[in-house]
């Protein structure tokens, strides 16, 4: 874990706040100041502050990876249909009461050559005030549904709403995961206007990234059917995010 620059900014403030001969001032303002970047961290997957996060693939040429988080769900087959018909493989990140909800998507998902990460059992809205030993359990309940309904493993994981902090770190840890993250956030589960969406990742697109996106919605269907169109458009090819990890 990369803390190195947030210890070097701690000292910068306990050596400020030295010169400054202990005012309380002073020291409130460095406690904030360190909270404040702290709490960045915790929020900013990119940062790799808690825990390092695949977040893009290192490549001279024009590829990238969809990734799509939270589901099964209703609308996962028309995901399914739109990469199947462009070849596209992409990886899925489930949630194991969605793959128990869909069980016939989620081996569908597997069957067409997708890839499966681990979204936790349940995406709790608390997981980033989970203990350890209950984001173990959140980790391998999910592990043990998507084997017990699709016959995988999988060695990667997303922290739901990229959290992360000392207690999933050391999850992840334990359950022997590599976390991944991305470069290209969506916001398809606030923004509503799908041309707004689309603009926000059409523009961040490069080569190596990770888009983060979601199975959820008819909005983020559109969005994916132009997105497709515009992949095309500039001669990216695609990649799933196991293969950085695996590279044969």
């Amino acid at each position: 874990m990369k803390h190195y620059p947030f210890i070097l900014f701690y000292l910068f403030c306990n050596v400020f706040i030295y010169a400054f001969h202990g005012s309380f001032w002073v020291y409130l303002a460095g406690f904030l100041a360190f909270s404040a970047v702290v709490v960045w961290g915790s929020f900013d997957i990119q940062l790799g502050y808690f825990v390092n996060s695949i977040t893009h693939k290192r490549t001279r040429i024009k590829e990238i990876a969809l990734t799509f988080d939270d589901g099964p769900t209703e609308f996962t087959p028309k995901f399914l249909d739109i990469l199947k018909e462009n070849q596209v493989k992409a990886t899925f990140f489930c949630i194991g009461k969605q793959i128990e909800k869909y069980p016939e998507t989620f081996r569908r998902i597997i069957a067409e050559g997708h890839t499966i990460g681990n979204h936790t059992l349940s995406h709790s809205n608390n997981t980033g005030f989970l203990s350890t030993s209950k984001m173990v359990e959140e980790i391998e309940k999910c592990d043990a549904i998507i084997f017990n309904i699709g016959h995988i493993k999988t060695s990667i994981y997303r922290p739901p709403f990229g959290v992360t902090n000392p207690n999933i770190a050391k999850a992840i840890k334990r359950t022997h995961k590599k976390s991944i993250g991305w470069n290209v956030r969506s916001l398809d589960t606030i923004i509503d206007d799908e041309k707004k969406i689309y603009r926000r990742v059409s523009k961040g697109v490069k080569k190596g990234s990770i888009i983060l996106l979601h199975d959820t919605s008819e909005k983020t269907y559109n969005v994916l059917v132009d997105l497709l169109l515009f992949l095309k458009k500039k001669k990216y090819s695609t990649f799933t995010v196991d293969s950085i990890i695996f590279k044969p």
